[in-house]
């Protein structure tokens, strides 16, 4: 198994801004140091707490610090955006990555952000399938373009100037296109299979109970079948909230206090998603009453901590319940206690990791 970074990082509300962006590019640095493999950052535009606004401006930023590790978008939510300038721009982060960009893409999942840009009322799904049908059609293709749809409408036609390089989008280092994943954050997604169709890979959100988590490795089946390839847990990525500290007190105080990161994090998700109607997912059963599922129920299900060897037999038993995959997603959560915060990711690479994959 295989070690990654996936982070929406939710800050309290009155945290200095600066304070939040160079804690979230420390953390970025760090895993890199550390021998994480890959590390995705989220994106809304309308959010005080889960604050970067654009994951390609933040993964810009990090071009000249990151060593090793690839990088990637998690996720570019496509109905807030345009054809034309999510292919230029990954494009150029490609190159500035020397072709170490990992595209992630998906609907969103923010409703404020889907009213600001003015698709809260409309067919979201149909919107990204649209977007990035266009975006890979731009890279294969060559100007004027000439690509007609149901929301946009992309030609250079009438200005183009091939003497002297008017009109033409870029295409990334890596052909045909950067690897493409998705985020599941169903049940039972079928959006999992449509994905594997298409040679996509998937990353199972790391806020769905484990009894939802493993649904999604059969729909990946399914897709890989349809295209035709085996279905190699390899390719699956689960993201997983964890904390390790030296040991288990520290680590149980650090997820459990009133203040804790791990409880803010999943406070703001739960509120979202009750609103949304969404609190299913925080459910083991779907006949449970939702007035059962309680901050204190969501975090006790959904929060690995512990010393090392804690955290290692627990994850073991999680993989042992949703099946093999072949990356372990560390969520990343606001830095409280930067030393913990730090300390509990350097734990994770350097004595959690070698026991699970010396047991596993």
């Amino acid at each position: 198994m295989q070690l990654g970074f996936f982070t929406m990082p939710i800050h309290p509300i009155g945290k200095d801004w600066r304070r939040s962006l160079s804690e979230d590019r420390e953390a970025f640095v760090l895993a890199d140091e550390l021998g994480f493999v890959e590390a995705y950052a989220g994106e809304h535009s309308t959010d005080r707490c889960e604050n970067i606004t654009s994951c390609t401006m933040f993964l810009a930023t990090l071009v000249d610090r990151i060593k090793r590790m690839r990088l990637g978008t998690g996720t570019l939510n496509l109905p807030n955006a345009h054809p034309a300038a999510v292919a230029s721009q990954i494009a150029m982060l490609d190159h500035l990555l020397d072709g170490r960009l990992n595209l992630g893409i998906s609907p969103g999942g923010l409703l404020s952000d889907a009213e600001v840009f003015g698709n809260l009322d409309a067919n979201r799904n149909e919107m990204f399938l649209e977007l990035i049908n266009q975006v890979l059609a731009i890279w294969a293709g060559e100007a004027p373009y000439q690509l007609a749809g149901k929301y946009w409408n992309i030609s250079t036609a009438r200005t183009l100037l091939p003497e002297v390089g008017q009109g033409y989008i870029g295409k990334p280092l890596q052909q045909p296109h950067p690897p493409i994943v998705v985020t599941a954050v169903a049940p039972f997604s079928k959006g999992v299979t449509e994905a594997a169709a298409r040679g996509w890979e998937p990353i199972s959100a790391n806020f769905l109970m484990p009894t939802w988590v493993k649904t999604h490795w059969p729909s990946y089946v399914e897709g890989c079948r349809r295209a035709g390839r085996p279905a190699d847990p390899a390719h699956w990525r689960v993201a997983k909230s964890i904390f390790v500290a030296d040991d288990d007190n520290t680590a149980h105080a650090y997820v459990t206090a009133a203040n804790s990161p791990y409880r803010h994090y999943f406070h703001s998700l739960l509120t979202k998603l009750r609103k949304n109607g969404r609190s299913e997912l925080f459910k083991p059963d779907r006949a449970m009453p939702d007035a059962a599922v309680t901050l204190d129920f969501v975090c006790d299900q959904l929060i690995i901590w512990g010393s090392p060897k804690k955290v290692a037999d627990d994850l073991l038993k999680f993989r042992a319940e949703v099946g093999d995959f072949g990356t372990l997603l560390y969520a990343g959560k606001d830095w409280l206690d930067r030393d913990l915060g730090r300390r509990s990711m350097v734990l994770m690479a350097e004595q959690v990791m070698p026991r699970i994959n010396h047991r596993g």
